[in-house]
Parts: structure tokens; sequence; C-alpha cells
């Protein structure tokens, strides 16, 4: 049985009746666990809630809904649970159960499942908007359509009149992470940076990706956590990739190995970067990549504080890597063409970083009327800026083909300017050459 204690109890509570000041009387907030998916066959993929749901109840079980009702005296947060089933627990592991799940979660009122084709267009029933994520549960989608329908058949005209998208509400709540929040993910975040160094010591050329995929799960798993995302390891050339994730090609002497591996830990996500030299040592040119990217992100980390654009971080990171990119013959013209021209995406093709929190690409908009949004405290996203040089650039000297890298933190805004969560990860080239030193002297 799961049961949350009292202070996570009182932070979902928390979080339910902000949501519903938000949307104010006269709305129903709908929402529902996340459905379970077919891998193969009869065999599912491991279960994972949806964050929008866990955010708010907790509750890890699938086929669940939650209806907030705000201005009612009693029953503000309903719960629909599957029923015990001993039968079917024998197989699966314990259910909850609509009777003990309001002492367990602490929401008002709990049914059964079953029951929410009788009781849900009840609670419908007299509220003008319905607040929810339409498109991410057909099937649901269509009862809930199915359940408005019915009302507005009825003489009464008492059926909502509106759809309104949760995301719009919940989602620039979610934005801000709460001190309990933040725990949690620097605590994803350590043990993301175990996962990492494991990986420097363990790399020899000669292995395969997998074997250090296998390194840095190994560090999830004993600490009671579990990939954010599918790792990527990519060796030589795959670390040009940007979402490799085949992780099978034999690491050589003289390749570089890019790692982005998060932990998420109780629903909260790491997302880091580090590359280094299979060898223990970079060459000239890797080198000399790897602190351009370093100097980028220098410059991005710059502008993580409160009253600054979030797109002045990748701004920043542009501009330092577009001057360096020039300085080694990579990049032709002056600066300004340069930037203005967005030449360098041939060389960085993506953004400096992302919301980060339940969902490794957190929610919250990156734009407000039009303008970057200004960094406010709490707000947590990733820096990661990066070079590729492809392999097949035959324009570019042989030296610098095939050569990835990303350099990736997760950073908080603070009332002062900003925290690297990551920050105790090595980083610079000789940071990451005086660990891998180390670690294979000790071995």
């Amino acid at each position: 049985m799961q049961a949350l204690n009292a202070r996570w109890q009182r932070i979902h509570a928390a979080r339910r009746a902000q949501l519903m000041g938000s949307t104010g009387d006269g709305a129903i907030v709908v929402i529902s666990a996340a459905p379970e998916r077919v891998r193969s066959r009869d065999t599912l993929h491991p279960y994972r809630q949806d964050s929008d749901f866990y955010y708010l109840t907790g509750f890890l079980e699938p086929e669940s809904v939650l209806a907030l009702v705000p201005g009612r005296k009693h029953g503000e947060a309903i719960l629909f649970c599957r029923d015990r089933d001993p039968a079917r627990e024998g197989w699966d592991g314990p259910r909850l159960g609509p009777e003990r799940a309001g002492e367990a979660l602490g929401v008002d009122d709990a049914y059964p499942i079953s029951d929410i084709d009788d009781i849900l267009p009840g609670l419908l029933e007299g509220r003008a908007r319905v607040y929810y994520q339409l498109g991410l549960d057909a099937g649901f989608d269509l009862k809930l359509i199915g359940w408005v329908n019915r009302l507005r058949g009825r003489s009464s005209g008492s059926a909502p009149q509106e759809f309104l998208q949760l995301g719009h509400l919940l989602d620039e709540q979610r934005l801000f992470k709460s001190e309990a929040e933040i725990r949690l993910l620097q605590h994803a975040v350590d043990i993301t940076v175990a996962a990492h160094r494991a990986a420097m010591a363990a790399v020899r050329p000669g292995q395969h990706e997998y074997t250090l995929q296998a390194e840095i799960e190994r560090e999830f798993r004993r600490s009671g956590a579990q990939p954010a995302y599918a790792s990527i390891v990519g060796t030589g050339a795959n670390g040009c990739v940007l979402h490799y994730g085949a992780n099978v090609s034999r690491i050589h002497a003289g390749d570089l190995v890019l790692i982005d591996a998060g932990a998420e830990y109780r629903g909260y996500a790491a997302d880091v970067s580090r590359t280094f030299p299979a060898n223990g040592r970079f060459s000239k040119e890797q080198r000399a990549l790897h602190d351009l990217v370093c100097k980028a992100q220098a410059a991005a980390l710059a502008q993580a504080r409160p009253g600054k654009p979030f797109a002045a971080m990748h701004e920043a990171a542009v501009v330092t890597l577009c001057d360096g990119l020039l300085s080694l013959g990579l990049l032709q013209g002056r600066l300004e063409a340069v930037v203005s021209s967005e030449a360098y995406t041939r060389f960085y093709p993506h953004k400096t970083g992302h919301w980060l929190g339940l969902d490794v690409h957190d929610v919250g908009e990156y734009r407000i009327d039009g303008a970057s949004r200004l960094l406010e405290p709490g707000m947590v996203f990733t820096v990661e800026p990066g070079l590729y040089i492809p392999v097949d650039a035959t324009d570019v000297p042989a030296k610098w083909r095939g050569i990835g890298i990303r350099i990736e933190d997760d950073v908080l805004v603070t009332r002062s300017g900003h925290r690297v969560l990551s920050a105790a990860l090595e980083r610079s080239a000789d940071e990451v050459e005086a660990c891998m030193a180390s670690a294979r002297a000790t071995a």
C-alpha cells in the first residue's frame, strides 16, 4: 500500500489548493493518471505516472482520476482509483483501494474507478469550465467529452461551456520549485554526479559504449533512482549525434566519449552531460574545442540571475562559440555576420538549455507576450552548450572532424544569482584528466 507521510500530504494539498485558487469558482479540474503502455504482446513498459497527476497527488497507480472542485465545502479533491483485488495483487503488487485513499493520500473523498461513469457527470454538472489536458489520453478524452455531451442533452443547461487547457495554469505553477522539490532535484543530481564519475573511472579503449551505460545505470539503481531518460553514451563521431541512443559501438583509443545521462529520484530528473577522453588525455584539438565549450558555458552562466531574459544565456553562449570558431578557423567572416546569419548552427544546432523538474524537459513558457521571459528565483534549468563537427565535413581540416562535445549542468536561480546543482562534477579539461588519472591510480 502506498501512503504519503503527513508532510507530503500537506505539500500535495497545498498544490491542489493553489491550483483551485487559480481556476476560481465555477470550474472543475479533471486529470487522469498515465495509462499503462504495452511493450510487446502481454508485456508492459515499466509504469511511470503522469507528472501533473503525481504533482497533485503523489499517487503512483494507473487507472486513476483526480477531480478538483473549487468552492465546495466538502470533497474539493476527489480521487477515483482501483478497488482492492487480492487475486490481481498477487501478480502485480498491492493496491491502495478507495477505502484507504483518503487517509493515505490526504484527499477528501475516494471512489472506485468503476463508479466514475455514475459520479463524475454529477461533479461536472453546474460547472462553467473544465480544466483538462486534452490530447494526452485519447480514450479518456472521449469519455470526458461524452459525459459533457450527456449533460448538454438535458434541458437544464447545466453542462460546462468551456474546455480550457490545464497546462496554462499548472505549467506555470510547476515552473517554480519549492524547497522540498529542490532537495529532491539536488539528490537526483548528486546520484548523477556519482554515475558520471563511475563512467570516467571505468572507461578503457576496447570496451563498448553499453559497458559505460551499465556503470552509469548501476549507480542510479543502487541509489534508489532510475534513468530520467535514455542514457546517451557516444564515442567518437557518435558524440555528434545529438540524441544518439544505440550505445553499441566500440570505444577506441583517442576517442572522446560524450555521456548525457541523468537520474530520476522520486519523480524529479537530473540532466547532466560530460565529455572525456577514452585514454584519459585530450588531444590538442579536442582540448581546444572542449575549452571553448567550457568558456561558452561560463558566459551563459553569467546571465543566470533574476531579471535576465532566459534567452540571454543562449545568446551569450552563441557569441562565445562563434568568436572561438572564428579564431580556430572553423568559421569565416565577421563575428556579427556569423551570429546574425546563424552560420554557427552547422556546429551548434540546439539551444543552450531547458526547464528541469518532474520532466527532464519540464513545463513552463519560455516566452511571455512574444519576449523571452525573465528569470526568477525557484526556476531550474540546464545550461548545455556544445560543438559537433560532422565526420563528413570535407571542407573542415581532418583533425577537427568527428569531435562532439557537450557540457551540461543543472542550475537553480536564487535571489542573488544562481546555484549550479551539479557543480561538484569535474568540468574543465584539467579537472576531467585529473579525475580520470586519480581513478586509474586507485583501480
